[in-house]
């Protein structure tokens, strides 16, 4: 019978084979133990605490981005923050959810890592039982930084040490980055371990698969525009192939297909908001998510630039993003330049 391999077994192997910090495989698996509490919170939904509603409907509230906060957005960035403030492993965390970082309790000891996390992603989809996620980022913390300096994550995405994200859909699956490669973990909730089920993650070069919010296309910029014209023309258009395409509105659903079986994400700059480069957030999850992708083959940029190598100038910055199948991400970056 074949060994199964847990997520501490890995860290363990990747330690001894790569050199990887202890203290960053503790950090990891506390993470991971909190996905595990967020996975149960959206598997229960609407039962979850005996409260009307559970985890499902809108707090009424909005977040530092203005955007309406659901129950389990709350619960799932509660959730983070307690499960890693007292272990020791972290100088500092911060959230999508929250306008400033959190400082770890005086109480407890600290550490040399800082986490920063978007703890439920797609969460427009919660109240219609549609696949979700958390995404998280890790970064080496400056020497002598203090608790609520902003600055010390203003860190490009290059310096990241470790990604990740988890899904929450038919299965619970976590996959994870260390800088050598991706995997992913399943959930097993019998034994409530995660257990490796891919090695050596990789995105096929070419695709024949696009996801996109169609509805926004009237305010696109041109080049992004003429790519999709091209890809709707088809067979008999310049791309001389047919595509589909795909939208979920969750970013790690559609970043998990496209590790899966290849395909390009983009959500671009669109002239609603001129003054802002895009949508996403460049520290939660256009970092994260780019060094997953390159860590499998794949390309990551804004349309002119590669991702990872953006200074970040604040917490909450947006960038546009096209990321996935390299070839398809250095096409429609070649139509920007």
């Amino acid at each position: 019978m074949k060994m199964r391999i847990s997520l501490t077994h890995y860290l363990i192997r990747s330690e001894r084979a790569h050199g990887t910090d202890p203290n960053l495989r503790l950090l990891i698996e506390t993470v991971a133990r909190a996905v595990k509490t967020i996975s149960h919170a959206v598997g229960k939904g609407a039962l979850w605490g005996g409260n009307e509603g559970g985890v499902l409907g809108s707090l009424g509230s909005t977040n530092v981005q203005g955007e309406t906060q659901k129950k389990l957005d709350v619960i799932a960035n509660e959730i983070l923050v307690e499960a890693n403030e007292w272990g020791g492993h972290l100088a500092g965390m911060a959230s999508e959810e929250m306008d400033t970082p959190v400082g770890i309790p005086v109480a407890y000891p600290r550490g040399h890592y800082l986490l920063l996390f978007d703890p439920l992603d797609g969460s427009s989809n919660v109240d219609v039982n549609v696949s979700i996620g958390t995404i998280f980022s890790v970064l080496p913390a400056p020497a002598g930084m203090s608790e609520d300096d902003d600055r010390a994550f203003l860190q490009p995405g290059r310096n990241q040490v470790c990604a990740g994200y988890a899904v929450y859909g038919p299965q619970t699956v976590l996959v994870l980055t260390l800088g050598h490669g991706v995997v992913a973990f399943t959930l097993d909730r019998d034994t409530g371990s995660f257990v490796l089920t891919q090695e050596d993650i990789r995105i096929p070069a070419d695709t024949k698969e696009f996801a996109i919010n169609m509805s926004n296309r009237r305010h696109w910029a041109q080049p992004v525009q003429r790519y999709i014209d091209e890809c709707l023309a088809g067979r008999t258009g310049p791309r001389g192939k047919d595509f589909n395409m795909r939208w979920i509105a969750s970013m790690v659903a559609e970043v998990h297909r496209i590790m899966q079986r290849g395909g390009i994400f983009l959500y671009p700059w669109d002239k609603r908001e001129p003054d802002k480069p895009g949508k996403l957030r460049l520290m939660y999850e256009a970092n994260p998510m780019a060094m997953l992708v390159e860590q499998a083959g794949g390309m990551a940029t804004d349309g002119r630039q590669r991702i990872l190598n953006i200074e970040p100038t604040q917490l909450h910055q947006r960038v546009s993003v096209m990321l996935g199948s390299r070839n398809e991400v250095e096409y429609v970056t070649g139509l920007h330049r």
